[in-house]
C-alpha cells in the first residue's frame, strides 16, 4: 500500500489505497486491519506523525468498515460495481470524513468547518472519480490473493 502510494505521488488524489484496502477487507476481513495499520504508521514514520496524519487513524478504517458491511455473498455480476462505488464514495467523502480532526485542531466552528470542506471539494472530485476508476482493479487483485493464498503452504 505504502509502496502503490509513493509511485503515485506525483498525482494528487489519485492512488490504489482504496483499491487495496477494499481488496484485503474482502479477503481478510478483521485481519485486513494490519496491512491498513501497518500503511498507517508507515506513513507517519516517513511523512512525519503531524496534523495531517491524524484523521489517518480512522479515515481508512472507514471505508473498512464500509466494507465489512457488504454481504459476503454478493451476486458475481454486481460486485465488482459495489465496490468501485464504495471505493468511489470515500473518496468523494474524503474531505467531509478529514474535517472533524481538522475543525478540533484548528478550532473551527461549523461555519469554518464548512469552508474548509467546501475548499476541498474539487480535490475530493479528483479523487472521487480516480477512486471509482482505479476500482476496476479491485477484483483482479482480489483474485491475485487467493491465487496466492492458495500457493502457500
Amino acid at each position: 500500500m505504502y509502496a502503490s502510494k509513493m509511485l503515485m505521488e506525483l498525482a494528487p488524489n489519485i492512488h490504489l489505497l482504496g483499491v487495496f484496502t477494499i481488496a484485503f477487507t474482502v479477503v481478510y476481513r478483521k485481519k485486513a486491519l494490519y496491512p491498513i495499520y501497518i500503511y498507517v504508521l508507515l506513513n507517519g514514520i516517513f511523512s512525519g506523525f503531524s496534523a495531517w496524519w491524524l484523521p489517518y487513524l480512522y479515515i481508512w478504517t472507514i471505508l473498512w468498515g464500509a466494507v465489512m458491511l457488504l454481504p459476503k455473498h454478493m451476486p458475481k455480476k454486481i460486485r465488482p460495481v459495489v465496490y468501485m462505488a464504495v471505493c468511489a464514495a470515500h473518496g468523494f467523502l474524503f474531505g467531509t470524513l478529514y474535517a472533524p480532526v481538522q475543525a478540533i485542531l484548528f478550532g473551527l466552528n461549523m461555519q469554518g468547518t464548512l469552508a474548509w470542506i467546501a475548499a476541498g471539494l474539487p480535490f475530493d472530485f479528483i479523487h472521487g472519480v480516480s477512486n471509482f476508476f482505479c476500482g476496476i482493479l479491485i477484483m483482479p487483485v482480489i483474485s491475485a490473493i487467493n491465487i496466492a493464498e492458495k500457493n502457500i503452504p
